[in-house]
């Protein structure tokens, strides 16, 4: 499906679907959102293995040593578990929700502007963390948050964390730039590569928080009407200046490695990649601060291989795999005992790993809902109309 299509039928999935869920018989309301939850059986056993594993994730998350040889957790668990893993990369949230809802996988590893839709849509069950086997190990900073759960109940087992952070050519750009306002400088046309999903209107919607301040943005996913039209503003007048929507982060890598792209959003592990090739590239988190993901893994209520799933959630969460998936991605590690066994010591302290002082300044992917959530009312733009402007901006 081209990446248009999937736009679209998302745009679909969120007008009707949120809205859709609040007919369906529930005994709780979320908070987070403006959805009863479905009545989905919460998981809370965990029995023998049925032999497979499919699963949706994000690049990086489930390495069988294809990528790099020495780098290889899948391969363990399914000798442990007799669990075959069948991994499809996804390149979006979108994406993500789109494959969930085919009933073809049994779980996800789902950032929050995924998780919400799919708790509301009755495609993912609440886990009973008493069968989550790291669960007293795992950071406060990723449990019980709004992306996750609903009304203290968790759905899913947190994986990992991080900042989106701007990378540049140090060659190219100097001095080492401080702000957003790079990749809205006309200097560097043709240069600059943004993330290729509407949720990237939060990122000009952090820019603008720090400077135009008078349009009084505190949450860069409860945009007013005010608020939306100047960060799409933004990005339409950014436009000429794109030389790369990114979605797959080897063409982006390439993109930088071949000196196309000099600036721009990236995730840490597409830095890595560049920094492993000895490319001049380097990443700094802005003054204005940042978007970023934690993601959650969650089990899907149709899932055919729901035991190989829990026992995946709990293997991916052990101190020593948390420390593989965790350097390798470039991310901080759900489980606080995965510092222990990083081979760089100093790792968890360069990606911030239970600073919350930093992680203050990141604000984590959120689905966007017409109810503001924070007093105004159902005044703000919901992720339809977001997904609507990102067409648009993209002309």
């Amino acid at each position: 499906m081209k990446r248009i299509s999937v736009y679209a039928v998302i745009a679909v999935i969120v007008s009707l679907g949120i809205a859709a869920c609040g007919s369906s018989s529930s005994s709780s309301t979320s908070g987070n959102a403006e959805f009863k939850v479905p009545n989905v059986p919460i998981a809370n056993t965990i029995g023998q293995g049925e032999g497979q594993l499919n699963i949706v994730n994000w690049v990086g998350y489930a390495e069988d040593g294809s990528t790099d040889k020495s780098v290889n957790w899948v391969g363990p668990f399914e000798q442990q578990t007799g669990c075959k893993v069948n991994s499809k990369v996804a390149a979006t949230s979108d994406e993500m929700v789109t494959l969930m809802r085919t009933g073809n996988y049994d779980g996800v590893s789902a950032s929050g502007n995924a998780s919400v839709r799919l708790i509301a849509g009755g495609d993912v069950r609440p886990i009973d963390t008493k069968i989550l086997t790291n669960w007293p190990q795992i950071d406060p900073l990723v449990k019980y948050q709004p992306y996750n759960s609903v009304n203290g109940q968790m759905y899913g087992a947190p994986h990992g964390y991080g900042a989106n952070e701007l990378a540049y050519n140090t060659k190219a750009i100097t001095p080492a730039p401080t702000s957003w306002s790079v990749i809205y400088n006309p200097a560097n046309k043709g240069k600059v590569t943004i993330y290729d999903d509407p949720i990237t209107i939060a990122d000009a919607a952090v820019y603008l928080a720090a400077t135009q301040p008078s349009l009084g943005i505190k949450n860069p996913y409860e945009l007013d009407q005010k608020q939306f039209d100047a960060s799409v503003a933004l990005l339409k007048k950014q436009r000429p200046l794109i030389g790369q929507f990114w979605g797959d982060v080897t063409k982006q890598q390439q993109g930088f490695a071949q000196g196309d792209l000099n600036v721009g959003s990236i995730w840490q592990y597409t830095a890595n990649l560049l920094t492993a090739d000895k490319q001049p590239i380097a990443t700094t988190l802005p003054t204005e601060g940042a978007t970023g993901w934690s993601d959650t893994w969650m089990l899907s209520t149709k899932a055919a291989h729901p035991n190989c799933m829990l026992k995946w959630m709990n293997y991916i969460e052990t101190p020593k795999v948390q420390a593989q998936v965790a350097e390798w991605f470039g991310e901080a590690p759900a489980n606080v005992k995965a510092c222990q066994y990083t081979q760089d010591k100093t790792f968890c302290k360069t990606y911030h790993s239970g600073d919350k002082a930093y992680f203050d300044k990141v604000k984590f992917w959120a689905t966007p809902t017409k109810n503001c959530r924070d007093g105004r009312g159902n005044i703000c733009v919901d992720y339809s109309k977001w997904v609507q402007a990102w067409t648009d901006i993209k002309g």
